[in-house]
């Protein structure tokens, strides 16, 4: 196939033959960013030669001597980067930020601040570390092959590109959100790929090409997963957990600690769906995958995604695919109908972000309607919900969060309790994390609670304390009730979220027995 050039776009001299991804180091998740783009390459180019490199399933200390492997026999003429996390204060599998900062500020007890204080230190010096290290791998791969062109992508750029640019070796392309367009002008050897994307040039200079295109999703078709495994024969270490398939891309909604609309766009982009239906059938025929994620920015959200929602289920149904699915939902659109579908085509948990008040869920701009919600909830029980989990993700103590706000949304958990059974019901406690240039960030500034010109990835702890939102007074409530339902809830016998929101709901409904919870530190 001849090579494209444009006058924008002067050609590399050497065409692209081998591409390495390599998937910078996280907990073991599945690398489905990476192999859609993979696949997507694959099947636009074939003569191209792809392998993978997931330093999930390297083990720490031999990191550095598995990349040089690769690098020295592949000897690939592009290597992109995965980075998926880079902040200190999310949670996830390996640490828990929460529970730490919790500890800290609230344990009554001594010897657990301290702990916890040490605990902090390990955390944010495991993320410098790791830092360090991301960066080094980049820096080894243009000592080895100088002549290379490194790409970089994953969630963790397109939230912080600018600053991974500057950090980068020269010659490095940082992705911003979609990266099937952008690896492709790389592959044809454009000088300046196509997305959104930062460049440091050779000189060192960084410069920025905002987004002028999305990725037309109807070139998505399902994933060749045998050719998966010749490129990234680890692929069936991750077949006994979830598997995660996306179905579109963007999202119209403009929640204000959320930068999904930017990343992906405001316009929602669809894939076939019988293309969707195909890919978790094969996953589900071909590699006995039982568990499916759909990992769109919201499962269901819009009436139009809605009913591509139900045609993907329909296709599923008729394909006779048995497998466990779920998602982030938005009930705005349900319908009786749908409900059955989902039941029926193996829906094994109803995730949705949840707060018993409109008034915080409009101080948020989540685009909801809260009584609509709870009617959608009923559509559910009516349509035959047996044990499906019912998971609500809860922002508490977000701006705009009162006593009474509180209050109100224990109260429609107890609701949903009387409806779908206590066991069902999970109330997941997080706290807003505060992403930069989001209108929760420009809000919070503007109150004084964050300072203008701070440093999103700081190191500095206390910094960090307040990029996870949960100020005094409510922020002292909540913490000593979940320090008291850690404490004293029996794991086999309760889940810490409902533990907790009984405990608070006590303190709430008791302030004169618990006197100390209303002073402010």
């Amino acid at each position: 196939m001849g090579r494209l050039c444009s006058s924008r776009n002067a050609c590399m001299s050497k065409p692209v033959e081998t591409i390495l991804y390599v998937r910078l180091p996280v907990w073991k998740i599945y690398p489905g960013g990476v192999l859609y783009v993979a696949d997507f390459i694959h099947k636009q180019r074939p003569g191209v030669r792809q392998e993978l490199l997931d330093m999930a399933l390297v083990p720490p200390g031999e990191r550095q001597a598995a990349l040089r492997g690769r690098i020295e026999a592949l000897k690939p003429d592009v290597v992109a980067f995965s980075w998926r996390n880079m902040q200190t204060f999310g949670p996830h599998p390996e640490n828990d930020a929460l529970d730490v900062v919790m500890n800290f500020d609230y344990s009554p007890k001594p010897w657990r601040r301290v702990k916890a204080a040490w605990d902090a230190v390990g955390i944010i010096w495991d993320y410098a570390a790791s830092r360090l290290r991301n960066f080094g791998y980049m820096k080894l791969v243009r000592k080895l092959l100088p002549e290379a062109r490194i790409v970089v992508g994953g969630t963790a750029v397109s939230i912080f590109g600018k600053y991974v640019a500057e950090k980068c070796p020269t010659d490095t392309v940082v992705v911003v959100g979609e990266g099937e367009e952008a690896m492709l002008s790389v592959v044809d050897g454009f000088e300046n790929p196509a997305g959104h994307y930062y460049y440091k040039d050779r000189a060192g200079r960084v410069t920025h090409r905002p987004a002028e295109e999305t990725f037309d999703l109807a070139h998505l078709t399902a994933v060749d997963f045998a050719y998966i495994e010749t490129m990234f024969p680890q692929f069936r270490e991750y077949l006994d957990g979830y598997i995660g398939v996306h179905t579109k891309r963007g999202c119209p909604f403009q929640c204000h600690f959320c930068l999904y609309n930017k990343i992906e766009g405001a316009h929602q982009r669809f894939r076939d769906p019988a293309e969707v239906a195909k890919e978790v059938e094969t996953l589900n025929k071909v590699y006995g995958v039982k568990y499916i994620w759909f990992t769109d920015a919201q499962f269901c959200s819009t009436l139009r995604s809605t009913r591509h929602v139900e045609d993907i289920l329909d296709e599923m149904m008729a394909r006779q695919v048995e497998v466990y699915w779920t998602g982030y939902l938005r009930l705005n659109h349900l319908t009786a109908d749908i409900a059955r579908k989902m039941l029926k085509s193996g829906l094994i948990s109803i995730d949705l972000s949840f707060t018993g008040t409109q008034d915080v869920i409009d101080s948020l701009t989540l685009g909801y309607d809260l009584d609509q919600q709870m009617e959608a909830f009923k559509l559910f029980k009516e349509a035959g919900h047996t044990d499906q989990q019912v998971k609500l993700y809860m922002p508490l103590n977000a701006p705009g969060e009162t006593e009474a706000t509180l209050l109100a949304t224990i109260d429609r958990i107890k609701d949903l309790y009387r409806m779908f059974g206590r066991d069902s019901v999970l109330p997941f406690i997080f706290f807003i994390g505060i992403q930069p240039n989001t209108p929760v960030e420009k809000r919070l500034i503007a109150e004084g609670y964050l300072k203008a010109g701070y440093d999103p990835l700081t190191l500095n702890p206390f910094t960090i304390k307040k990029l996870l939102y949960n100020p005094d007074p409510l922020g002292r409530l909540i913490a000593q009730a979940y320090l008291e339902a850690m404490e004293t809830h029996n794991p086999g016998s309760d889940y810490i979220g409902r533990a907790t929101m009984e405990i608070l709901e006590r303190r709430l409904r008791s302030p004169g027995d618990q006197p100390e919870l209303q002073m402010a530190v």
